[in-house]
């Protein structure tokens, strides 16, 4: 061979391993030795690339790969290749071309980082910006860890070390394509299918293909929810119908509990007034406890409802989220979706034991609980609480100076006036214990009777008497006299007698009305009718008896001026 000739061929074998650095070769598995592959790319000598680079996959001697020429010769004589490399080329390249010529690439979400997401396209690890996920706002990324998503490349720089990607590009062009069309055919009513996109307290926002609907918490399902997690995960596929549908401004709201059968609608085939029924306290408030039955199906116990001769009670401190109840279905009201349950009606009612150990008009031993403005608040045995009014303390004494006579923890004894399981009332009082000395009197008493009291004080609105035995009553200014320019208080003193008709008596009220009008009219009625029965034989007399009377109303008259 020529020297120049073999100059030539020299020249071209050089500028071909200069070209062949930094390149994607493909190279065969010669053998594999522990965790290496001895690799044959066609140079002078082979390279050595360690098996971890080609996991997941199992290599075999013949095997054909890729692999990047990192180095003709290393240290030891052999090329310096790497398999690792050569996807990361592969990747930079297909991630160049779909930069270039702006067309989605699909990637991995593999973790999450301040500001937004990191994703892996192909070896290479790119960056997805927290207002690039989603169309909407996302609060938590984490439901998007580990999913496989299209991405939109935005950004490359030369030193590969940055990689900018978005998803909601993606979102946005495929939205735009279909929505129109889906906007154009969607009517209420209407089923459709669609995939969760987002997930908030209120709610959840399903992709319906080119346009969003708002799937709300109430119409998931017919079960209560605390939050829409407990039911969807982002990425599900789900069916849907829509409820409503604006078309000038294009919301759209969802239903799936309307793909359901109502489980309201068949309630009382199912559950009874009275019935005992197993079920699980889903949620406890203030104002009582609500109860899962069945599926779809909740209950209140009011807290009212809850114990038995207790009013004031915290519902938390009775049942709490998660336990298993036995409880009695009060009312149901399937137009207003409404179960009233019972809690304490499960139980035996202390009152009805109560009962049975005590008559009415049997006496009883209590503490005091408590001294209101209405009266006391008493311990009864069994864990009964009843109040005591202010009026059944004394007979004589005002109900308001016999409450200061009282203090909690005091022991006294009762006299049981009536028992009512059902409202959950027991009568009792304290001057019932004793003879009412009203009664005594009252007795001997009827309507009509004419009675001799003291007036003991004067008032502008009638004068106070005192029948005795601590029994005072009032006569009313309209009651003082038959005649008007004699209805004045004044015209009596304080120490006078007066005689009056009961015109009114009611013994258990301890209720006396007295008038000396009426008895003016009775006296008057009883003097015409003595004057009719003397005929007219007996004028002189009928004239001497109007005479005395005109002189006894006159003595009367003149002495009450005086």
């Amino acid at each position: 061979m020529a020297l120049n000739e073999f100059q030539t061929l020299l020249e071209a074998s050089l500028r071909k391993r200069v070209n062949l650095e930094g390149q994607v070769v493909k190279g065969r598995v010669v053998s594999i030795d522990k965790d290496m592959a001895l690799i044959d790319v066609g140079l002078k000598s082979e390279g050595r690339v360690p098996l971890k680079e080609f996991a997941p996959r199992q290599l075999s001697v013949g095997d054909e790969v890729e692999v990047y020429i990192d180095r003709y010769e290393g240290r030891m004589g052999d090329a310096q290749l790497s398999h690792e490399r050569a996807r990361q080329e592969a990747s930079w390249s297909s991630l160049s071309d779909a930069f270039r010529d702006k067309k989605p690439i699909e990637g991995v979400i593999i973790g999450q980082v301040k500001g937004g997401l990191t994703v892996d396209i192909l070896g290479t690890t790119a960056f997805l910006p927290g207002s690039q996920v989603d169309i909407r706002p996302v609060k938590d990324l984490t439901h998007f860890l580990g999913t496989t998503q299209l991405f939109q490349v935005l950004k490359m720089d030369d030193s590969r070390s940055n990689v900018v990607v978005s998803r909601r590009a993606i979102l946005e062009e495929s939205r735009s394509a279909g929505r129109q069309n889906l906007l154009g055919s969607i009517e209420q009513g209407q089923r459709l299918d669609g995939v969760v996109k987002n997930l908030t307290d209120y709610g959840a926002f399903v992709d319906l293909g080119g346009i969003d609907g708002l799937l709300h918490i109430t119409d998931m399902a017919w079960k209560r929810l605390k939050h829409p997690s407990e039911l969807l995960v982002v990425g599900q596929k789900i069916q849907v119908v829509v409820t409503r549908f604006n078309k000038e401004t294009q919301r759209i709201s969802l239903g799936m509990k309307q793909l359901e059968k109502d489980p309201w609608t068949t309630i009382h085939e199912l559950y009874k007034i009275g019935e005992r029924v197993q079920g699980v306290v889903t949620n406890v408030t203030d104002y009582g406890a609500f109860v899962e039955l069945s599926e779809g199906l909740e209950g209140l116990i009011y807290v009212g409802e809850m114990v038995w001769s207790k009013k004031n009670v915290d519902p938390h401190q009775i049942v709490h989220s998660g336990q298993e109840v036995t409880t009695v279905i009060l009312e149901i009201d399937p137009a207003k979706r409404r179960v009233s349950l019972g809690l304490k009606q499960a139980t035996e009612n202390p009152l009805d034991r109560f009962a049975l150990k005590h008559e009415i008009g049997s006496t009883v031993e209590a503490e005091v609980k408590d001294v209101t403005e209405f009266g006391l608040l008493v311990g009864l045995p069994d864990g009964i609480n009843c109040t005591v009014h202010k009026n059944d303390l004394s007979w004589e004494v005002s109900p308001d100076e016999m409450l200061e006579r009282y203090s909690i923890g005091m022991k006294i004894s009762l006299k049981v006036l009536s028992i009512n399981p059902a409202k959950e009332m027991i009568g009792l009082g304290v001057k019932q214990l004793e003879v009412d000395p009203w009664g005594i009197y009252f007795s001997q008493w009827k309507k009509g009777d004419s009675i001799t009291g003291t007036v003991s004080r004067i008032l502008d609105q009638g004068i106070e008497v005192d029948l005795g035995h601590k029994m005072v009553t009032m006569i009313q200014r309209s009651d003082l006299s038959r005649d008007r320019e004699k209805q004045v208080p004044s015209l009596f003193s304080v120490g006078e007698k007066v005689e009056a008709k009961i015109v009114t008596l009611n013994p258990d009220a301890h209720f006396l009305v007295l008038s000396i009008k009426a008895q003016e009219i009775e006296d008057e009625r009883k003097a015409m009718a003595e004057y009719g029965n003397a005929g007219e034989s007996g004028h002189s007399r009928m004239g001497a008896l109007l005479g005395e009377a005109l002189e006894t109303a006159q003595e009367k008259s003149e002495k009450k001026q005086s």
